[in-house]
């Protein structure tokens, strides 16, 4: 008779207290990504649109960026986080909606920042559709 494979019971992931972090919004016309970090830059909490549950072209509302948002936040809070800065990158439907997510569900916001790259005349960009 064949033995099970016994488990390995390793070091569990402990609850950490982590007071303040940094939450970075990317919103792009498709999705958008929240991800919140402690002030180290170690990833405490994300969510996207895709991973709240959202498909294809829903991903790129501002309800599905408000449910990322609100789903970091509270795994976030979780491990302690009280406050936190933002830095939005993108140009996406869901920047604002984001933000004022991570506000309702509790956390301080000490400062907002837009950190989306410009380009100093760089690549040429797509030509423009015909709809």
């Amino acid at each position: 008779m064949a033995r099970q494979p016994t488990r390995k019971t390793g070091p569990r992931k402990q609850k950490k207290n982590i007071p303040s972090g940094v939450a970075y919004i990317s919103s792009t016309f498709n999705n958008t990504i929240v991800t919140i970090s402690d002030t180290g830059g170690e990833v405490v909490s994300w969510a996207s649109a895709g991973s709240s549950g959202f498909k294809g072209a829903k991903k790129g509302t501002p309800f599905a960026a408000q449910t990322a948002a609100e789903s970091a936040a509270r795994r976030a809070m979780d491990q302690g986080m009280r406050q936190c800065e933002v830095m939005v990158s993108g140009p996406g439907a869901g920047r604002e909606t984001a933000i004022r997510a991570l506000q309702g569900s509790g956390l301080e916001i000490t400062l907002i920042r837009d950190v989306t790259p410009i380009p100093h005349n760089g690549c040429r960009p797509p030509k423009r559709r015909r709809v």
